[in-house]
């Protein structure tokens, strides 16, 4: 299907969507305590959007999501690459990975709070939690993915272990490495979000547990509403990186259908 007629059938799909809320709620079939009509939804995004103070609380949130993403990433990917390649290491750090991956996320952040405070850095500390395992895992298995033929080869020609690392190890995973990166977008968010959402003074969690603490579902919708539209604009950033990356993959246009 072509890329326009994609676009037209999501504008489609938005719209029944909205409509048929809108017409719900008009007609008294959708409790507009609980859903509120859309046009409402916008006009609260609207007036946030106009305010200049809104966007103190956006830069705090896309500050502690980029930290946490990028930290994250980072940690995550070395451990991945380092335990990918070192099995016995992976079976001595095994179950010590598999106990801190078990705990719930949630209950690390009153934790962070109480270490690092309330400012940034506890929402940091919480979004590299969630991003951190995310990556190591896809980055562990891409490299234990690598063709043995092509890594044998490399070998006979005389690659060091830095040159394979570059040229064999890092190119296979990229693949894995940067799915990771995909998903882990919206745990770095989720991260922020919960961590200003369980204390904090600025940020876009911090509007959306005001409105709710004043029952104003229309201010938590049009949070929630501004969130979608941040993970999606970091994910188009991410489409730019891996198309520039990983320059070897076929377009679209260019699989067999």
């Amino acid at each position: 299907m072509h890329a326009n007629s994609v676009r037209l059938v999501q504008l489609v799909i938005l719209v029944v969507i909205i409509g048929g809320w809108q017409m719900g709620v008009s007609s008294g079939l959708i409790d507009r305590f609980f859903f509120p009509p859309p046009f409402e939804i916008g006009g609260q995004i609207i007036r946030w959007v106009t305010d200049t103070s809104f966007y103190r609380h956006v830069g705090i949130t896309l500050s502690e999501t980029v930290l946490g993403y990028v930290i994250g990433t980072a940690f995550g990917v070395a451990a991945g690459v380092w335990l990918g390649l070192s099995r016995n290491a992976a079976r001595i750090m095994d179950p010590f990975i598999k106990a801190l991956n078990a705990i719930p996320r949630v209950v690390l952040a009153p934790i962070f709070v109480l270490w690092l405070g309330l400012g940034l850095w506890s929402k940091v500390a919480l979004a590299v939690t969630l991003v951190f395992f995310v990556t190591f895992f896809n980055a562990m298995q891409g490299v234990r993915e690598v063709n043995p033929v092509v890594l044998a080869n490399a070998r006979v020609l005389g690659a060091r272990r830095s040159e394979l690392l570059r040229h064999v190890y890092f190119p296979a995973a990229a693949s894995w490495i940067l799915s990771s990166l995909r998903t882990s977008v919206g745990f770095a968010v989720v991260g922020a979000i919960i961590g200003e959402y369980l204390g904090s003074s600025a940020g876009l969690g911090y509007l959306i547990a005001q409105a709710e603490g004043n029952f104003d579902a229309v201010g938590v919708f049009a949070g929630i509403i501004i969130l979608a539209i941040f993970v999606l604009i970091m994910d188009s950033v991410l489409d730019v990186v891996e198309n520039k990356l990983i320059k070897w993959r076929p377009n679209a246009a260019e699989k067999p259908a």
